[in-house]
């Protein structure tokens, strides 16, 4: 199964997208507190994690240091989705003072954020160890970070689901109160999808029942309690691909898995997170 959707391109494009809109939204026309600080002046730092994590988006780290000056050195003691220690430190930085100061705070909330969404992927992904499930994202992402979200999942061990409304039909409870008749969505989809994936959401083991008999080959099943998953489980007799979603958290996910669903889909992986607490220090300063 194919963990990520996203292409080297469409990932390399969301990147630069990301970081000018953030140095941007950050520095205006000029960083005022930097014009402070010498600039002809040099500075080497240092970045350390406060707590235990699953790492990603050093290419978002690394960017944003490099958009504001390319001759800027990072030098990284880590890989990208390694796990880290409190208190290890990850990476130094050296380069003029100023541009390492003004991409502070924008490179480290593009680490923080990425790695909560890959070490709450990772969390999920080990609970269902053993398992036949997989671990799936939704759209919930940050508004302007999707793809950089759906990245930080991979890196997590979990999978992507669609990208967005144009890679993947999802054929959720309001289309089907806005459609007259259920099994004309399943034409359509096919329809204008060609050669896409299409999936329908469904409520209760009637809805299921009706979805398999026209033909639905990958079905979510939202909100359904653990006794009614293991009961669409029997019904489906592996006819389609059965995905759980709604109300799942780290101590029913394990069970949930055990039903005999085949994915699982969490939109807490990018909506629920907490930054990661890392933080930046000045180690040298040489003046010019």
């Amino acid at each position: 199964m194919q963990r990520s959707k996203i292409n080297k391109k469409i990932l390399t494009e969301a990147i630069q997208k990301n970081i000018k809109m953030a140095l941007q939204e950050d520095m205006g026309n000029m960083d005022l507190s930097a014009q402070l600080i010498e600039e002809k002046s040099s500075a080497k730092a240092y970045v350390k994690s406060k707590e235990s994590a699953l790492i990603s988006g050093i290419p978002w780290f690394n960017g944003t240091f490099l958009m504001l000056d390319p001759k800027i050195k990072i030098k990284w003691f880590i890989k990208e989705g390694e796990i880290v220690k409190k208190n290890q430190r990850l990476c130094e930085i050296s380069g003029k003072t100023r541009p390492i100061l003004s991409g502070e705070r924008v490179a480290l909330n593009f680490l923080q954020t990425l790695s909560a969404t890959s070490t709450t992927t990772h969390q999920y992904v080990k609970a269902i160890a053993n398992t036949h499930a997989k671990i799936f994202d939704t759209r919930k992402t940050i508004p302007g970070l999707r793809i950089a979200q759906k990245y930080a999942v991979t890196i997590g061990g979990g999978n992507n689901q669609r990208i967005g409304l144009f890679d993947q039909i999802l054929i959720k409870e309001n289309h089907i109160k806005s459609s007259k008749i259920m099994r004309d969505l399943l034409s359509l989809s096919l329809k204008y999808a060609k050669n896409k994936d299409v999936q329908i959401e469904v409520e209760s083991l009637d809805q299921l029942e009706k979805a398999i008999e026209i033909g639905f080959k990958n079905i979510l099943l939202d909100n359904f309690s653990i006794k009614s998953l293991k009961k669409a489980v029997l019904l489906n007799k592996k006819r389609a691909i059965l995905e759980a979603s709604g109300n799942i958290t780290l101590k029913n996910v394990k069970k949930i898995a055990l039903t005999g669903v085949n994915r699982i889909s969490l939109g807490s992986l990018t909506k629920n997170i907490k930054a990661i607490d890392l933080s930046m220090k000045i180690e040298t300063f040489k003046s010019l």
